[in-house]
């Protein structure tokens, strides 16, 4: 009895394997149990046949896990190490930490090595990250004396927006806060713009604690318009270019048509609504647009945020009020071509706040005028900002 026992418990104790297009197991069929020695790591592609881990049966001790062997006609995989069970301690210095712990460790610039894990054998979670980032020191910025610029891209874009800007700014120290799920910024949902405002704050607060000259472009404009209303100290002043959130009219059909390309073909058609001059969009710029939304998750996150922000094609949000409250020395550049937002908005601004409207310009004049709004940028930089 005894030994028909110990059988029906090997029995039990089987590889769990991938399934197949079709929804079979390469294993025996479904079982309950306890999962142990998972090999598979978090969003690993894990060929038909090969194990992914082993169940156990209520109550049976751990053993170390057989090789598997890929099932019949299964491509081989590359042999990974098995995950120590549970119960047995770490291997001296090796790493152990959660999946979303590691990637908020990585949009906060955290190295996990410098972490201590709360959890069982020193696990890194979630929690420790986050209280990893409420204790980090802000990062020291070299300016040499002179106020930095920050500047904030705009919607379905990256810091990679200004590379013929930045060159033009004759070294001035420049930072950059990237939107969340855009470029480098962190993976996070953005039910509205109160949360994207949220984690634009938490990115800004992270940066030395000094004064900036705040250039924001378009959904990027309104995030920075929002950090000079919430945060004035440390705003030295604050350039608009094309901003989202002074009136509800918004081109619908270009941002959706942004989010949904999959291809460069597909993508340049909407990539030349946000110029005057289409030619400035060629080929090899539509497919390095592309490279960068090749990530399938990116885009859908956007597509969310989109859906959030800009809801039947409208700007659920207005930031007028906002802007007549700010005490900065503030301006908009505009393109009067512009055909993804009016450049009538900005005729709600109050008279303190200046206005330079670009003929032949379209949503992008710090690429179509990237000299001439760099010139404006230094003019401002250039002026002493008083202390306190």
């Amino acid at each position: 009895m005894a030994r028909r026992r110990r059988v029906a418990r090997r029995e039990e104790r089987r590889p769990l394997r991938h399934r197949d297009r079709q929804g079979h197991h390469g294993g025996r069929g479904p079982a309950t149990g306890r999962l142990h020695h998972i090999r598979a790591a978090e969003g690993r592609d894990i060929p038909v046949g090969e194990a992914v881990a082993w169940l156990y049966a209520e109550g049976e001790p751990l053993a170390p896990p057989p090789d598997a062997a890929p099932a019949p006609d299964a491509t081989p995989a590359p042999p990974s190490e098995p995950a120590a069970a549970p119960s047995a301690p770490p291997p001296t210095g090796k790493l152990r930490a959660t999946p979303l712990a590691r990637s908020l460790a990585r949009d906060a610039g955290l190295d996990l090595a410098t972490l201590a894990g709360s959890a069982l054998n020193g696990r890194i979670t979630r929690a420790d990250v986050e209280a990893a980032r409420t204790r980090k020191a802000p990062p020291a910025l070299r300016t040499g004396g002179r106020t930095p610029i920050l500047l904030i891209h705009g919607f379905a874009a990256d810091r990679s927006t200004f590379a013929g800007l930045e060159p033009l700014l004759e070294g001035h120290p420049v930072l950059h806060l990237e939107l969340p799920n855009h470029g480098r910024g962190p993976r996070r949902p953005v039910p509205g713009f109160c949360a994207l405002t949220a984690a634009a704050r938490e990115t800004f607060d992270a940066l030395p604690d000094a004064p900036f000259h705040i250039a924001g472009h378009s959904l990027g404009g309104a995030v920075a318009l929002a950090l000079a209303d919430t945060r004035p100290r440390r705003i030295a002043s604050l350039t608009l270019i094309a901003p989202a959130g002074l009136g509800p009219e918004i081109d619908g059909p270009t941002f959706a048509g942004l989010t949904r390309a999959t291809e460069a073909a597909s993508l340049a058609p909407w990539l030349k609504r946000l110029v005057h001059d289409p030619s400035l969009v060629t080929d090899a710029y539509a497919r390095a647009a592309m490279a960068t939304r090749s990530d399938e998750d990116l885009r859908a996150a956007q597509i969310a945020m989109a859906t959030a922000l800009f809801p039947d094609g409208t700007q659920a949000f207005d930031l007028t009020t906002a802007l007549a409250r700010v005490a900065v020395p503030a301006r908009i550049l505009w393109g009067r071509t512009d055909a993804v937002i009016a450049w009538r908005h900005a005729l709600r601004a109050p008279g303190r706040v200046g206005l330079h409207l670009y003929p032949e310009t379209g949503h992008l004049p710090h690429i179509e005028r990237a000299d001439e709004v760099a010139m404006l940028l230094l003019e401002r930089a250039r002026i002493p900002v008083p202390a306190g």
